[in-house]
């Protein structure tokens, strides 16, 4: 019996089709999102059993009025001041949540680094690379990519730069 496809299973998101699609191997994480919960980053690794530290969050950015990917640890912040300066740019703001939403295709706490509507520059946080695997957005709340990073970092064409602090 032929395998389904990921693109062609109920639920796949445009960062799931795109992993298809480049063939990259992927596990997908699912797990029941509580509205309350004051962290998505933090719910994920919670539901999924996985260190804060192996979860990264997706964030957009403004640098110098053009927008960008920030890739983090759910564990930290992003230095918006590294990430400016990991693009070659002066100033780093965080985007309009809305802007945001617009340009990825995905809502807050949602979205997903791969399969964005409009391809932004990306910057993956340089901790990324001590991990086999690492878990990102799949493009909803309570859906996790887990990926390796050199893989991920391949598909968004990321620059890897120490752009989290603790």
């Amino acid at each position: 019996m032929a395998k389904k496809s990921k693109k062609q299973q109920p639920g796949g998101t445009p960062a799931t089709v795109a992993l298809t699609a480049a063939g990259v191997a992927y596990t997908v994480h699912a797990y029941e999102h509580d509205p309350s919960h004051p962290s998505y980053g933090e719910e994920a690794a919670e539901a999924m059993g996985v260190s804060p530290d192996r979860v990264f969050k997706t964030l957009v950015a403004d640098v110098d009025g053009s927008l960008t990917v920030a890739v983090v640890p759910v564990a930290g912040q992003l230095d918006l001041k590294a990430l400016a300066a990991a693009v070659g740019g002066k100033r780093a703001t965080m985007a309009d949540p809305a802007l945001a939403e617009r340009t990825t295709g995905y809502v807050r706490g949602g979205i997903s680094p791969l399969g964005q509507r409009k391809k932004l520059p990306t910057v993956l946080d340089a901790s990324a690379s001590a991990h086999a695997t690492i878990c990102v957005s799949a493009g909803r709340r309570g859906l996790e990519v887990e990926l390796a990073p050199g893989d991920l970092a391949a598909l968004t064409d990321a620059t890897l730069a120490p752009i989290g602090r603790a």
